[in-house]
């Protein structure tokens, strides 16, 4: 209950809250609860809105909410975000100058202009878009919204990394880490390192990533990354290394998947397309690293495949087992 006025009887009186209501939007009947106040005095009934409010504005709300149509307030965030004005976001996208100021005042956009919405909000598809489009926004402004762009895509990479490390790699120094916390740049790096020149299969970047820890533990009594490796099938691989090599192909683009042809089948092998930053790594760890991919340099995946699964290590556990870096000592290499 709660105290207006009338607009009939410009009494301020009792009034009450009483039925929902719906309205055909498209030919459909939106149901809406909708605030209506009753009079007391002469039994008036009005809708209990703010001036900015009206009963077609929240259909169209719900009509968007229930079929996730980009709603307007996005649109303007969205804009808002990248630098872009209506019309310069309609002229990219190749729409009528008014049409972006219409939704965002609340008109009901099309179906297939709500797909571009949805895909143009998504940074890389805006990236894309900007590349197709040179002539549709000045220089300043491309190059403004790219550097953005690439900047919010490091910061999202970084938090995933972030949240990965407090799910899955937030483990104490151990036999099972080379007695070192993981240190994914060190990861990234030694991916980068051993794949730069013609590239390598996943199968043997995994054993070269093994053997680089294992060696540099062997050697100075510490791994390099303060990864863990596991025992499957097909040998020793680095712990969740589908994270690491998902990371570095999809997310920052620093390591590019080819196809290749050998003697009885096509494999996915990785190249790095960025130099690796070595400053992230001490002289032993970088003599290790160098060592290991001139080692293995004439090794096929099977090769060094059959050789990782003579290493003791791998012997004296089983499949899914984290393999301790004490092993390391009895290490063929």
């Amino acid at each position: 209950m709660s105290k207006k006025t009338c607009p009939k009887c410009n009494k301020n009186t009792l009034t009450e809250l009483i039925i929902p209501e719906s309205v055909n939007i498209k030919g459909e009947e939106i149901l809406l609860e909708i605030p209506v106040l009753r009079c007391n005095e002469c039994g008036e009934e009005f809708y209990n809105f703010d001036e900015d409010n009206d009963v077609l504005d929240l259909a169209y709300r719900e009509y968007r909410s229930k079929y996730n149509m980009v709603q307007p307030e996005k649109i303007k965030e969205f804009r808002k975000e990248f630098g872009l004005t209506q019309q310069e976001l309609a002229k990219l996208l190749g729409w009528g100058g008014a049409t972006i100021s219409r939704y965002e005042n609340g008109a009901l956009q099309d179906e297939a202009h709500d797909k571009v919405l949805h895909l143009t909000m998504e940074p890389e598809n805006l990236k894309k878009l900007i590349l197709d489009n040179p002539n549709a926004l000045s220089a300043e402004k491309q190059s403004s919204i790219l550097e953005k762009i690439a900047t919010g895509s490091q910061e999202e990479i970084k938090d995933i990394k972030n949240y990965f490390i407090e799910q899955f790699g937030n483990y104490p120094p151990d036999e099972f880490s080379g007695y070192l916390r993981l240190n994914i740049e060190k990861i990234d790096n030694s991916i980068l390192f051993l794949c730069s020149g013609s590239g390598e299969l996943k199968t043997k970047l995994n054993k070269l990533l093994f053997y680089a820890d294992f060696l540099h533990y062997k050697e100075y009594g510490a791994s390099i990354t303060g990864a863990r490796y596991i025992h499957l099938p097909y040998g020793p691989v680095l712990d969740n290394y589908e994270f690491y090599f998902a990371s570095l192909i999809h997310e920052d683009g620093s390591i590019q998947v080819i196809e290749k042809k050998f003697r009885d089948y096509i494999g996915e092998v990785l190249t790095s397309n960025n130099q690796p930053d070595i400053g992230v790594f001490s002289p032993s760890e970088l003599r290790i690293l160098a060592k290991v991919k001139e080692h293995f340099q004439e090794y096929s995946a099977t090769s060094i495949s059959e050789k990782a699964h003579q290493e003791i290590g791998y012997l004296e556990t089983d499949e899914l087992d984290p393999i301790s870096y004490k092993y390391a000592d009895e290490m063929d290499l």
